[in-house]
């Protein structure tokens, strides 16, 4: 991650924090839409927010990083490719808040999908001089992120077949979700993980590493039988998703076994309390993204938890803000490519006491609707008032970012 950031990476980077404030502000919102009225459609500004969080955001950032970091010949096709998704991207911020799905934003989602499928065929031919560990993770997370899309193109004949509140159209809904965050994005952090381990020379135990992957990636296909279970009832999903918990706890007790040796390089490596914050917070959200994976060995909360939509909600933001984001922001750092001014720890203090605030009070909600007690007094206000932290934290590192490459842009001054 210490490579030099060219000028065109960071213009990149920008792009991508101004659809993480974009995703932010629609999120807020949505959280203002419990309080008072807002002048759009609920559901379709939903859609908006998690198409941006997830394509504009997510995406674009790993693309950005995976061209960086695994590409040593940087080829003009790449930088075409990437101004074509964002404006995939941007069609599908305006079309999305104002119509929901329907032809506009279906044809934006659509060119998205094909400026991936090209993107991963592009890394594919062209990444060269790494490692086995991250050349098979990326190529993993690639395959995860082509084999999601299954589920998107699974979604019209479901809507012409059964319709849109049919097991069929859940289930192509479910099948994308699943294989992004935890196929894709997930695999996609782990690849830039092991690069940048690679970077720094650290031991790289492949016979750990070896049963690592190969538990990870079972654990990813088995655990889609948990979303398949709140849809089709069958005993056998139940003990498929066992198997798949109990491999991802096998995989990251070797991912530990394997990073421990190398802790202390890690560590020495890590300059400010900023990006320690950050990879304390990271480690801290895995942890409880595979405790709360892992709650599901139990049937009833199996069965009962995704009908809780503060706990969906709740886990969903762990998994994207707390684990993929929080990586996102780490290798950013880290890397140097942020500038070194105050912005960036406020805006990254401000974005914790945000998401530390959402989540405490989604999970403790939704508790207590399974425990069937009350709503907590206050609590849409109290939701609205944390997701404006998270905004302004998030539009204080863009500003930062932004800043910084202001105060860098050379002037010509004129010659007598």
């Amino acid at each position: 991650m210490n490579k030099a950031l060219s000028p065109l990476h960071k213009s990149w980077i920008t792009v991508c924090l101004f659809n993480f404030f974009i995703a932010a502000l629609m999120g807020t919102i949505l959280r203002y839409g419990f309080v008072s009225n807002i002048p759009f459609n609920f559901k379709h500004l939903t859609h908006g927010h998690s198409h941006i969080a997830m394509l504009g955001w997510v995406y674009l950032m790993l693309y950005t990083f995976i061209v960086h970091q695994f590409i040593p010949q940087k080829k003009q096709i790449f930088t075409y490719l990437f101004w074509a998704t964002q404006l995939a991207v941007v069609g599908m911020m305006i079309s999305f808040p104002l119509q929901g799905y329907a032809a506009i934003s279906i044809s934006f989602s659509t060119l998205h999908i094909f400026c991936s499928y090209y993107f991963a065929l592009l890394v594919w031919k062209n990444q060269e001089n790494n490692t086995l560990p991250e050349k098979l993770l990326l190529k993993s997370a690639l395959v995860f992120m082509l084999l999601s899309t299954v589920g998107i193109w699974c979604l019209g004949p479901a809507v012409a077949l059964a319709g849109k509140h049919s097991v069929f159209y859940h289930l192509a809904i479910q099948f994308f979700l699943h294989f992004q965050f935890n196929g894709w994005f997930l695999l996609a952090v782990f690849a830039l993980f092991f690069k940048y381990l690679n970077n720094l020379k650290a031991v790289i135990n492949l016979k750990l590493f070896n049963k690592f992957y190969s538990s990870l990636i079972f654990a990813t296909l088995f655990t889609y039988a948990l979303p398949v279970s709140w849809y089709v009832s069958h005993p056998a999903l139940f003990w498929i998703n066992v198997i798949g918990i109990v491999l991802q706890l096998v995989s990251f007790w070797f991912l530990i076994k394997f990073i421990l040796p190398n802790f202390g390089l890690i560590w020495k490596n890590v300059t400010t309390t900023i990006i320690k914050k950050i990879m304390l917070f990271t480690c801290a959200s895995i942890g409880l993204k595979i405790l709360l994976q892992t709650t599901s060995l139990f049937p009833e909360i199996a069965s009962i938890s995704f009908q809780i939509k503060h706990l969906v909600i709740g886990f969903i933001h762990l998994t994207m803000l707390g684990v993929v984001s929080g990586f996102l922001l780490l290798f950013l750092l880290q890397s140097k490519w942020f500038p070194e001014n105050k912005l960036i720890p406020w805006g990254i203090n401000i974005c914790f006491i945000g998401f530390l605030g959402t989540e405490f009070l989604l999970f403790i909600q939704g508790g207590m609707f399974y425990f069937q007690f009350h709503q907590i007094p206050y609590y849409h206000l109290l939701l609205l008032l944390f997701s404006c932290f998270l905004l302004l934290g998030i539009t204080l590192l863009f500003i930062g970012f932004l800043s910084n490459l202001i105060k860098n842009i050379p002037i010509e001054r004129p010659t007598n």
